[in-house]
């Protein structure tokens, strides 16, 4: 690929495009991961005991994650027949809806088992529109891109968890200060979620603008779009795939600790208040937006696979280390930090090598399939087993050890995967 000024400005436009709409999305997303950590238990899912609370209320969270498949089949297949964009402005349009009635949603005090219900039911269409989104975003700035620059453009989609992740705990730590406990409870945590509609206005402005990637129009023009790109890749890209699916469990379920299930374990177990520990995952993950695209670039001069291997081991002996060190906001900040630095290592690299692994015409499927897969075996089953592990156990040992397996999933990946990183991504793989 050249590197004239308009492609440039091109891949500058969809670098925009991709980090602006998942930060919303991830807004939309982690908005909820943090509301379910903290209020969702006492709200939808009363009861005597607050860790059964909260296992409800991680139940309904893991639903956004078992959705994602049926948003990667859907979206992934018609983002490889009709083009990245189209469908990039539905997933945000989807999820942002979702997200703005879950604001508006009656408790269970006000309605009973009705309220749960809906939750869970736009839970689910949130995790459907996640589960489209992020194939799509990733090739938007990496198939603008040249080859050995490809890890630091597609880390733009990768910068939209943490950068939503801030927005979301932000909002909901500047509610948390401002009201009362009874006001938070009452009708604080509900602004946090009718904000979405204004940040996906402004997200749709800027996707409706965007010109289709390079790659797909050159797939149109040989009229090479694939007719049934969904059973194409797992006929014909099954190894791709599995190495895919497996490098992605470990940053999933080690986001999961530092960034979700940990705001329960600092809450119900040290003591800590609701807007400390929001605040160590907002410094967390503020230090994720720079970390994340310096992995990205990191990979490009020393390879996917060296940097993601370096965040996998890492990310396993720093669990045990943050359970045998956690006892103060002092120490539960600096694991979180640390957590999410091994975590960046993981997750800078991870967009760039994913769409590697596929051909172009199959790239937006497989890509999609291979992330929500994964999500459903890492992220959506890991805060459950946190949970279930701390109440049965009483120890964050297990949970560490539950951690080192996944992290070690994903090197399996690494080592199954392919080495692409000076290849164009119009080339097939051989």
């Amino acid at each position: 690929m050249s590197n004239s000024p308009s492609e440039r400005r091109g891949l500058y436009k969809a670098f925009a495009a991709s980090l602006s709409g998942t930060s919303l999305e991830w807004y939309d997303f982690a908005v909820y991961s943090s509301a379910a950590a903290l209020v969702f238990g006492d709200l939808f899912f009363p009861g005597s005991d607050p860790l059964t609370g909260t296992l409800q209320a991680f139940a309904t969270y893991a639903v956004g994650y078992v959705a994602r498949p049926l948003g990667g089949i859907f979206f992934g297949r018609l983002g490889d027949v009709i083009g990245r964009k189209r469908v990039l402005v539905a997933t945000l349009l989807l999820i942002g809806v979702a997200t703005f009635f879950i604001g508006l949603l009656p408790t269970h005090a006000q309605a009973g088992a009705i309220a749960p219900t809906l939750l869970v039911a736009l839970r689910f269409a949130q995790g459907v529109g996640v589960g489209g989104e992020w194939g799509g975003a990733v090739l938007l700035s990496s198939e603008f891109s040249k080859p050995g620059e490809r890890g630091f453009w597609a880390s733009a989609a990768q910068v939209g968890p943490p950068l939503g992740t801030l927005m979301a705990n932000g909002v909901l730590a500047v509610l948390a200060g401002a009201l009362s406990e009874e006001a938070f409870l009452s009708w604080g945590w509900r602004v946090a979620f009718l904000l979405s509609a204004v940040l996906v206005a402004f997200g749709l402005l800027i996707r409706t603008k965007l010109e289709e990637t390079p790659v797909f129009r050159e797939l149109e023009a040989r009229g090479d779009r694939p007719t049934a790109p969904v059973s194409e890749v797992l006929r014909t890209q099954t190894r791709p795939l599995i190495a895919a699916i497996l490098a992605r469990v470990g940053p999933d379920v080690l986001y999961a600790m530092f960034a979700v299930f940990v705001l329960t374990y600092a809450t119900k177990e040290l003591g800590m208040s609701r807007g400390a520990a929001v605040t160590a995952v907002l410094i967390g993950s503020a230090f994720q937006v720079g970390l994340i695209p310096l992995s990205g670039w990191l990979s490009d001069r020393y390879g996917r696979r060296t940097v993601y291997a370096i965040g996998a081991v890492g990310g396993a002996v720093w669990s045990v280390v943050f359970f045998a060190m956690a006892s103060s906001f002092a120490t539960v900040l600096a694991g979180v930090v640390i957590g999410l630095l091994f975590h960046s290592l993981m997750y800078g690299p991870q967009a760039a090598f994913v769409s590697e692994q596929f051909t172009a015409r199959l790239r937006y499927t497989g890509s999609s399939l291979a992330y929500t897969f994964a999500g459903v075996i890492g992220g959506a089953l890991a805060p459950l087993a946190f949970t279930y592990f701390l109440a049965k156990a009483g120890t964050g040992y297990v949970i560490a050890a539950y951690i080192v397996v996944a992290c070690s999933i994903t090197l399996v990946g690494l080592r199954m995967g392919r080495a692409v990183n000076d290849e164009a991504l119009v080339v097939s793989p051989a």
